[in-house]
């Protein structure tokens, strides 16, 4: 006698119970069981008593479902609507191939020489520190000498391409929610979903509806995971501005789009940059995690060295991970001081 069949016998369900079979393949545990012969076997006491799971009530009623019917259910579900998916977000999400492969056939096919000068001059307009260019300089010239040049321009060019456009989509988003509470309020289980899932999570469902050839496979879970910071923090930049300022803007008789552009913005501008220092960072991470769906870079070395067990090729790589984003962290803290001490008066 299983434990449950008292709760389906007091319902009036035994004829619905004995009709139906469930169809789930049986779990590790129930096949155990089965073996031992002890599958309808009731607890002693009530300190054996199981939680009334959907196994447990299974075991009393055969046509009650079991959990890992729901599992098959959903994939089911998922596998039906792949095709409709696949032909709505097939086109969307193509430029993001694009872009990806773009980025990588420039950064390895633009000799060091040319690319090595170019990343220089980008830090030096951006932070105004020799210093910190001669650290850049430094770390570049250690990691090709070290034969990780390749890598390191890969992992870069990946970054650069879903940093970008994190930041052309977050900005928006986040702007839009510090304007309307209802889109906030619509919009933050959303992010806090995103930020919660486990990095491994987002690709399940992208593997299933993209090739592991696509860039945009790793490329849309970059921009999924490392999306949130930019847009939280351009939201609360906005909605921190000193309503005295947005007072005397409507004295002046600004329109709201001259409030937004010449007033919110530029003082929510510090916010919004450690949100792109964020999403920096966070791409970096997912980097690495998406080189298990073919993503290239420094990420790929990682893998070889756990997957082979070669402990100086992993330690050597995740070095140049570490450098990477003590350049990306360093150059983006320099640029968020410059805007800082910009505003002071």
């Amino acid at each position: 006698m299983a434990t449950y069949d008292f709760l389906f016998s007091s319902l009036g369900l035994e004829d619905w119970c004995s009709e139906g079979k469930s169809t789930a393949p049986m779990s590790m545990a129930q096949l155990l069981a089965r073996a031992r012969g002890d599958e309808a076997d009731a607890p002693g006491s009530v300190w054996d008593l199981p939680f009334p799971s959907m196994d447990a009530l299974n075991e009393a009623c055969p046509a009650f479902p079991q959990s890992r019917e729901l599992t098959k259910g959903l994939e089911e579900g998922f596998l039906n609507i792949k095709d409709s998916l696949s032909v709505v977000l097939d086109p969307i999400t193509q430029p993001l191939s694009w872009f990806l492969d773009g980025a990588l056939y420039v950064m390895l096919n633009t000799p060091w020489w040319l690319v090595m000068p170019l990343l220089l001059a980008v830090v030096y307009l951006v932070t105004r520190s020799w210093r910190l260019v001669g650290f850049v300089a430094l770390s570049v010239l250690l990691l090709a000498f070290i034969d990780h040049y390749d890598y390191a321009m890969q992992t870069l060019a990946i970054i650069f391409v879903c940093a970008f456009l994190c930041v052309l989509l977050g900005v928006p988003i986040g702007i839009a929610m510090s304007r309307s509470d209802l889109m906030q309020r619509l919009t933050l289980p959303v992010l806090d979903m995103l930020q919660t899932l486990p990095p491994f999570v987002y690709l399940i469902p992208l593997i299933f509806l993209f090739s592991v050839t696509e860039s945009k496979l790793y490329g849309i879970a970059i921009i999924l995971y490392a999306i949130v910071p930019v847009i939280r923090l351009t939201d609360l930049g906005i909605r921190l501005v000193d309503k005295d300022v947005i007072e005397a803007a409507d004295a002046f008789g600004m329109t709201p789009r001259q409030k937004l552009f010449k007033v919110q913005i530029p003082l929510a501008l510090p916010n919004i940059m450690a949100g792109v220092n964020q999403t920096i960072m966070m791409s970096l991470a997912m980097v690495v995690i998406a080189s298990l769906v073919s993503a290239p870079g420094l990420g790929v070395l990682v893998l070889r060295g756990i997957r082979n067990l070669e402990l100086g090729v992993g330690l050597v790589s995740g070095l140049g991970i570490v450098i990477l984003a003590v350049i990306l962290d360093r150059v983006t803290k320099a640029s968020l001081n410059r805007i800082n001490a910009a505003q002071k008066p």
